[in-house]
């Protein structure tokens, strides 16, 4: 363990012995790591906008739960928080109603209360932040389904729905209690939503028809579908990683030896 912010980083950098940077980050920093490393490996989980969708023909009361806990645990502060909830029009408005409910029912505040869901952003700048950007898009015609007044670091979680993409909860990474419903009519409609931002992630996805399930899975540019299961499903032998903005390169025990493992082919020729 080595504490340290950019610094630290750029001595790393600069040190030609090390040859080889696994960094989870932003997409900025990331692009600043890979442009220094020159002809040395890397690998990066980067940014992302992570979405889930939901289906006509979801089992709403199996795939709601799963969506509150995969958008306000950790306080959003993960980088497959759901932040964009597409949710079929024809059960759009069962789909807010239930989860307005529940996200409003959300125990938040002292981490050290057993009770509390969601705890504080890593900083009361973080959540300034996010209030912030919440606060434009309520002024631009956002509607607020749940939320409330940020005390230091700790802010409520939210739960938008009427968001657009000119609104930074809409285009750019939350990483904040922060979960925006946005309606759609065809499953072609929303994985183009889906690929349209400039990260790849992880998407999940709830319905029971086999087809718009690999359907999805062909054409969704992530680098996790997960079926019945939210953006943030994970267990960790699975390959994790992602595609574009999101970065390449995968973690989990078996894939993170691969990555840093530089074969070496050796032949015999005996006699």
């Amino acid at each position: 363990m080595l504490p340290g912010g950019p610094q630290v980083a750029d001595w790393l950098i600069a040190d030609e012995r090390v040859r080889f940077f696994a960094f989870t980050g932003s997409t900025e920093v990331g692009r600043s790591i890979q442009s220094r490393a020159g002809l040395r490996r890397t690998q990066m989980e980067l940014g992302s906008i992570a979405c889930t969708i939901v289906c006509d023909d979801a089992d709403l009361d199996k795939a709601l739960p799963k969506i509150v806990n995969a958008g306000y645990r950790k306080a959003g502060q993960v980088c497959t928080s759901i932040q964009l909830l597409l949710v079929h029009r024809s059960v759009l408005q069962a789909v807010e109603k239930k989860l307005a409910n529940l996200v409003s029912n959300l125990a938040y505040g002292d981490p050290g209360d057993e009770k509390t869901f969601v705890g504080p952003l890593i900083s009361e700048k973080e959540a300034i932040r996010v209030e912030s950007w919440v606060a434009e898009a309520v002024a631009k015609g956002a509607r607020p389904l749940a939320g409330g007044k940020r005390r230091g670091a700790v802010l409520p979680p939210v739960l938008l729905a009427g968001i657009d993409d000119s609104m930074k909860v809409g285009c750019r990474e939350v990483f904040g209690p922060v979960v925006c419903v946005v309606p759609f009519d065809t499953l072609d409609q929303a994985i183009a939503r889906v690929n349209s931002t400039p990260y790849g992630l992880a998407t999940g996805l709830f319905t029971n028809r086999l087809g718009d399930a690999f359907a999805a899975a062909r054409r969704l540019e992530v680098g996790g579908v997960h079926v019945n299961e939210t953006s943030s499903s994970r267990v960790d032998l699975m390959p994790y990683g992602g595609s574009k903005d999101s970065g390449f390169g995968r973690e989990g025990p078996r894939y993170a030896v691969r990555e840093m493992t530089e074969e070496r082919i050796v032949t015999f020729t005996l006699g």
